[in-house]
């Protein structure tokens, strides 16, 4: 598939025809005995990923042509040259939900798209896109995955809940609509991580907190947030702090909890 758009975005970029995980196989190539040939903003893609992973472990399916795999490597430097301290990285998923989220929305700008904390891109309230991060501490690197679903019928759609571009009124098919979403993608994401990094990654200074909290449906929502460990935590959102964790005001006590990670639901689609 020819995708020049996309190509001139990445620093390296590569489409498979087909592949198990996008990330799975940038993680192995950026870290392996050639990972020196991958440099910051390398991009590996395909419309046929078969062994897809989402958050907690969930698979990802889709039928081969119907969805974006996206896997782009991060591997961020302070204005100094220094390496962006383990700390920051929680952001950069977050800039990435924001870089999809403002994709989508140049294709369906007569649909509400919004960003549901930390990175579920939503038109009108069903999900067409997800995101997971994936960190290579030897190699101060991090791969950000994204699914896009950009054809899928009806019938084939993952879950109740979930849309595609095409059922939302896209008229571009095929290698135009594949590159045109992943070109959109691309280029808000390296605006926003560039930005970002050249303000010292403050999220306030570089416009990205406030990006997030304009986009982002959770916040003011009643939701329950299923925490790694397996606990639930029931509450109101109230606000996204600086290190990207999502305040939960706990309905049990009124105490607010810190989120860093966790998966949502609004309570109001149950």
């Amino acid at each position: 598939m020819q995708l020049p758009l996309s190509a001139a975005i990445a620093n390296r970029f590569e489409f498979l025809n087909e592949v198990g995980s996008t990330n799975t196989e940038l993680v192995s190539r950026a870290s392996g005995a050639l990972g020196e040939e991958w440099p910051d903003f390398s991009v590996l893609v395909t419309t046929s990923q078969t062994n897809g992973r989402g958050r907690l472990g969930r698979v990802w399916v889709a039928p081969p042509g119907s969805s974006l795999a996206i896997s782009v490597l991060l591997r961020p430097t302070l204005p100094a040259g220094e390496p962006l301290g383990l700390e920051h990285y929680g952001w950069l998923p977050l800039i990435a939900g924001i870089a999809m989220t403002k994709a989508v929305a140049t294709l369906v700008p007569e649909h509400s798209v919004t960003l549901k904390w930390p990175n579920d891109v939503q038109i009108d309230g069903c999900k067409v896109s997800g995101l997971l991060a994936e960190l290579l501490l030897s190699r101060e690197s991090v791969v950000m995955g994204a699914g896009l679903n950009l054809a899928f019928a009806e019938a084939d759609l993952p879950t109740p809940t979930s849309t595609s571009l095409g059922l939302k009124g896209v008229v571009l098919a095929g290698e135009e609509l594949a590159d045109a979403a992943l070109a959109g993608y691309l280029a808000e994401l390296k605006a926003l991580y560039t930005e970002f990094l050249r303000r010292g990654a403050d999220p306030g200074a570089s416009g990205v907190s406030q990006q997030l909290s304009e986009l982002c449906s959770t916040l003011g929502q009643e939701v329950r947030v299923q925490l790694p460990g397996g606990d639930d935590l029931i509450g109101t959102a109230i606000d996204i702090d600086r290190s990207g964790r999502l305040s939960v005001r706990r309905s049990t006590d009124g105490r607010v909890v810190s989120v860093a990670a966790g998966d949502v639901t609004h309570l109001r689609y149950e």
